[in-house]
């Protein structure tokens, strides 16, 4: 029910699919993670991946570093419920082999495989067995000559590595891909992206790299993202944290949602607290942080401490309550005065409520 003042005017790129779902060409902007198990082991691999889909994630990234983990690729892609990413570094045949077990996309750098005989043969199986390919730029992990060219990484740098493979793949006559070129620095990414963006129209993976942990990680990840996404740059992103993988979907979510791009869940809009406020604000947003995590179904609510900013923030959410005199607290409805409420359990009072609102606009949907 929030409005938004502003739309953002998205970057037009082509149009690319990770099994049944689509990149680019004003799609959704897609959420991805990466698992942190050992591939090889199916049943935790598998079980991480149920845990980052029930929180948002529509694409998946898993590590490929030997044999085993391409071949229990099979399992996991068999029983997976949402599209997986074959992460390769160096060696061709483990992108081949995840390819053939059912991979959606492999994440390579062409020019990191090999001779050209190989990255054919890597080209081969993605065309063959209906795989995307992202190349995957890092200023970390540059070619050797580019980075003898550069002396350092820097925008300049990314973006010749990109430009490079792309020429590679588009030689090759493939063009089902994907680009990132991250940096753990903010403006060296969000640079090269920004020149990127104006020199090609595949799609964008976005990242901030090696970002840190779950608040640091966050911030540094909201601000590089968050800028590209506003200059209508991006059609998939990652937020990669220190943490654990359903942590990174939760706040690429809140990204997401900060920007009105994305709609799922809820979203809390409410006041810091003072000497106010008429009700524990900080901790009623805690406990129904926690409490609603479950809910996907996008519903915005206000929670207010007093009656200062209160009415007005409410009459633009789907649930509301501002902070009255003698523990007396005004419910908002869809933007309108419902009831009062007094000496209430708060948290668990706003959670019926905000559950039956979640219920009624499904409802009113189908």
């Amino acid at each position: 029910m929030h409005r938004s003042y502003q739309k953002i005017d998205r970057r037009k790129s082509r149009v690319i699919h990770l099994g049944n779902i689509k990149i680019g060409g004003g799609a959704p902007i897609t959420v991805q993670t990466m698992t942190n198990t050992i591939t090889s082991d199916v049943n935790s691999t598998l079980s991480q991946i149920d845990r980052v889909r029930n929180v948002g994630a529509d694409i998946v990234r898993v590590s490929i570093p030997d044999q085993e983990s391409s071949l229990a690729l099979k399992k996991i892609c068999r029983k997976s419920r949402i599209p997986i990413i074959a992460d390769v570094h160096f060696h061709y045949k483990r992108a081949i082999e995840s390819a053939i077990n059912g991979a959606s996309c492999l994440r390579i750098n062409p020019g990191n495989i090999g001779s050209k005989e190989k990255i054919k043969d890597v080209i081969k199986a993605a065309k063959d067995y209906n795989c995307a390919i992202r190349i995957g730029v890092n200023s970390g992990s540059l070619e050797k000559k580019i980075l003898e060219k550069y002396q350092e990484p820097v925008p300049e740098a990314l973006v010749e590595s990109a430009t490079d493979n792309i020429k590679i793949l588009e030689d090759n006559n493939f063009f089902n891909f994907k680009i990132s070129v991250k940096a753990s620095d903010v403006f060296l990414a969000t640079k090269a992206y920004e020149i990127l963006a104006n020199k090609c129209d595949y799609p964008l993976h976005l990242g901030i790299t090696e970002a840190g942990g779950r608040r640091s990680g966050s911030v540094k990840s909201s601000i590089g993202i968050g800028k590209l996404l506003l200059m209508g740059i991006g059609d998939t992103i990652r937020v990669s944290l220190s943490d654990e993988p359903e942590e990174e979907v939760k706040v690429a979510y809140d990204i997401l949602k900060s920007l009105s791009l994305r709609h799922r869940g809820v979203k809390i809009i409410s006041c810091p607290s003072c000497a106010r406020q008429q009700f524990p604000v900080v901790e009623t947003i805690k406990k129904l942080e926690k409490s609603l995590e479950d809910i996907t179904t996008p519903i915005t609510i206000s929670i207010i401490g007093c009656v200062v900013n209160g009415p007005g923030e409410a009459t633009m959410t789907d649930v509301g309550i501002t902070g009255g005199g003698n523990n007396t607290h005004m419910v908002y409805i869809n933007g309108k005065k419902d009831h009062r409420i007094k000496n209430e359990d708060l948290s668990t009072y706003l959670e019926d409520i905000i559950r039956k609102e979640t219920n009624n606009q499904t409802v009113n949907r189908l």
